[in-house]
């Protein structure tokens, strides 16, 4: 959290007038081994042990977090991802530890899904094995919280494998029924899906709209079948307008990234309509062409 985000949040007891003079004073205090000690304790090198099953697509559904972590959805998506595996065909190994991004292990799977993962989670050199799997031509699934962390502790994860930051969701209803586009309707991601649908869940808003960082727009929300309001914290607009894509796809390098922002109710993960989302964007991040 930076200083302007936790005034803009409401959790700062009053107003904050001069950003740089507080800074200024924060930067005069000593960083004690107990404090480093405390930021490491989010960190794990641990080198994990499995047996990869037989599989036509090898999968490795990851689920660290040290940010907000909403238990149900979380579990949902895991029951949905396990399900699909058996249905599909694939090859799932789960890990909940940072250990698991590095060279050696990586290089078993097409396949990375990020379950809602938040926070801090990889250290530097972890940060770049993965970056090198993916750029090399990995495979990356992420859903809902994946970027649903308004602190963006690694601008790379944001601003080029999803393409969009998270900005805020209606709070008042948080959860609302909205209308789904497709717009890519000639494609392997889209195959078995409505044109349309409807569905109830928490609707993210982004800083900017992924169709402007070059992202291959798969489904769009209407905001006139909803009511984004504003933020509780700044009072800004929650509405994006008419541009409000939902679910992308990216190149990033030789790999494929695909983000869909739905998925914080643990019933969204039984719905036919996106589980079908789901398994398409397994095996189409599992392929060798983005």
């Amino acid at each position: 959290m930076t200083l302007r985000m936790i005034a803009s949040s409401g959790l700062a007891a009053e107003k904050v007038a001069n950003f740089d003079q507080l800074n200024r004073e924060l930067g005069k205090l000593a960083v004690t081994a107990a404090d480093r000690r405390a930021r490491c304790v989010r960190y794990d090198d641990e080198l994990p042990h499995f047996t990869m099953p037989h599989g036509k697509v090898r999968v490795l559904l990851f689920e660290k977090m040290t940010g907000f972590r909403d238990g149900p959805s979380v579990e949902a998506a895991a029951a949905a991802i396990r399900s699909l595996a058996t249905e599909q065909g694939w090859a799932l190994v789960e890990a909940d530890k940072g250990g698991v991004m590095r060279p050696e292990v990586l290089k078993h799977f097409d396949v990375v899904f990020w379950n809602n993962v938040s926070g801090d989670v990889l250290t530097l050199t972890q940060r770049a094995a993965f970056k090198a799997y993916i750029e090399n031509g990995g495979g990356f699934v992420a859903v809902h919280g994946s970027d649903g962390d308004p602190a963006s502790f690694w601008p790379w994860y944001s601003d080029e494998l999803i393409g969009a930051r998270f900005k805020t969701h209606p709070s008042n209803p948080q959860f609302q029924e909205a209308e789904i586009s497709i717009e890519l309707t000639l494609s392997p991601l889209t195959a078995g899906l409505p044109v349309k649908w409807k569905m109830t869940d928490e609707w993210y808003s982004f800083v900017r709209s992924a169709r402007l960082t070059n992202s291959n727009i798969v489904a769009t929300i209407d905001e006139r079948t909803y009511s984004p309001g504003t933020n509780p914290f700044s009072a800004e607009p929650v509405a994006m307008g008419g541009n409000h894509p939902i679910v992308w796809t990216r190149c990033v390098g030789k790999g494929r990234s695909f983000y869909s922002a739905i998925g914080h109710l643990p019933e969204t993960y039984s719905d036919s309509r996106y589980r079908q989302l789901l398994a398409n964007a397994v095996q189409w991040a599992g392929g060798k062409s983005c």
